[in-house]
């Protein structure tokens, strides 16, 4: 393993380190082996990893304040900060990235291609135990990745969403995705086959997760906490329908935040599918509330709505539970469907303040 200090980087956060850090990763490319990152707080601009290598550090960040290896923007004019495109077989890992709000549309790492890859070969990126925070553009961009696993890491307050995909065949597994200025996950264009478990989304501005016309999506346990809009929100692409997801066994509180709730229609909702096909969406467990009692303003009690659901082909909606989970309606089903649709046993009972123990509503 290569020592980014043997290649004259100084952790002292005053000092320009792009060309240490690069030299000891272009070394590594040489021997098709990991450059490790000390403890201590490293300025740099864009650092670009070869294939087939690692960057790692030492993980010792917490929630709210950075540490360990930490990995600082220092360039407002960079892309980004770590640059995988067009490499295969990289692992990330241990490493705290820190984007400093510079620049406009910096992300933290960036796979950014015209094509999937050379002759098809898979991207196969690794990232793993990672603070990526406040960056101005997405934490994680995926623009035409193939193979690829996040997982145990924190991506965070940065200025668009937390992991932004085009891709597919890829592992989101136990992280945090907090407080972004979009979705804690958002797949706009090409997206397929993502299995996406036992994350933590919170207080994202506009949803949890948003497909747009994807397809083979496992969407299980996780906790989806006070986002501005749908804590999920499945939809079609340029009438591209998404299709074959299954949405299990998650735990949606308190979405629709109203101070960034926006005006599209019911926003105010924990899921919201629509122009979708082959959907399973049961065994989920949903709640309305307000925000946290030590916010400085604290923000009152959402969703207006529970589930809401359109044109939908051959799909299952049941045996979800909306206890104190909506302030108006708990499933709002605006039809077009085609195929067979199933929607009962969905239970729950509205929330107020006042009568806090409504009377249960069945609205299978």
């Amino acid at each position: 393993m290569i020592n980014i200090l043997d290649y004259g980087a100084v952790g002292d956060g005053k000092t320009d380190n792009t060309s240490c850090i690069q030299a000891a990763l272009d070394a590594a490319g040489e021997q098709c082996c990991s450059v490790f990152v000390p403890a201590g707080r490293f300025l740099t601009s864009t650092l670009k990893v070869p294939s087939y290598c690692g960057i790692v550090g030492q993980p010792s960040w917490g929630y709210r304040t950075p540490g360990g290896s930490i990995l600082e923007l220092n360039d407002a004019e960079a892309s980004c900060l770590i640059d995988v495109s067009y490499r295969f077989g990289i692992t990330i890992s241990g490493l705290c990235l820190e984007g400093r709000g510079l620049g406009s549309q910096v992300h933290g790492i960036c796979l950014n291609q015209e094509s999937f890859g050379v002759h098809g070969e898979e991207s196969t990126l690794l990232i793993d135990g990672c603070r990526i925070n406040d960056f101005s553009g997405n934490g994680v961009l995926l623009n035409r990745a193939w193979c690829f696993s996040i997982r145990h890491s924190m991506i965070s307050h940065n200025g668009g969403d937390g992991i932004w995909l085009r891709g597919w065949d890829g592992f989101i597994l136990d992280n945090w995705l907090s407080g972004n200025k979009r979705a804690g996950f958002g797949a706009y264009e090409e997206n397929a086959s993502v299995t996406f478990t036992a994350n933590r989304v919170e207080w994202n501005f506009t949803a949890g997760i948003v497909v747009h016309g994807g397809d083979h999506y496992v969407i299980n346990n996780n906790f989806f906490d006070r986002h501005g809009g749908p804590a999920i929100d499945l939809t079609d692409r340029d009438g591209v329908p998404s299709s074959q997801i299954t949405v299990t066994g998650n735990i949606l509180y308190r979405n629709g935040k109203p101070d960034r709730c926006g005006d599209g229609l019911y926003d105010s909702s924990h899921i919201r599918c629509s122009n979708a096909e082959g959907v399973v969406i049961t065994s989920n467990v949903c709640q309305a509330f307000k925000d946290d009692s030590t916010c400085p303003v604290a923000d009152g009690a959402s969703p207006d709505w529970g589930i809401v659901i359109s044109k939908l082909n051959n799909a299952i909606i049941k045996d979800n539970i909306l206890h104190h989970g909506y302030k108006k309606e708990l499933m709002v089903d605006l039809g077009d469907h085609k195929g067979t649709v199933v929607i009962k046993d969905n239970i729950g009972s509205l929330y107020t303040e006042a009568a806090p123990h409504a009377e249960p509503v069945n609205a299978s």
